[in-house]
């Protein structure tokens, strides 16, 4: 009987330990705290900037539409965060 609720236990927290691991971020959605919390290589400022600039003129499409449209943010910064970026 405890076998059964221990790898029950083990399991959630597998589960639980890969969403933190892959913690994604809705580039149009998110706000400048959780872009700046969850990129790498991206502080406040240019968090409260990528907010700014899809305020001002719209959703991003991609990373290269980003990247083109916020100072600081290059293609490096897009493939370091490739997996973390989402943008629908």
């Amino acid at each position: 009987m405890k076998k059964p609720l221990f790898h029950a236990f083990t399991g959630f927290c597998l589960l639980l330990a890969s969403q933190f691991a892959l913690a994604a971020v809705n580039i149009n959605q998110a706000d400048a705290k959780a872009i700046a919390k969850e990129l790498s290589g991206v502080g406040k400022a240019r968090a409260a900037a990528i907010v700014k600039e899809r305020e001002s003129n719209g959703p991003f499409k991609d990373g290269r539409d980003l990247a083109k449209r916020v100072k600081g943010v290059g293609p490096g910064t897009i493939a370091k965060n490739k997996d973390k970026l989402r943008f629908k």
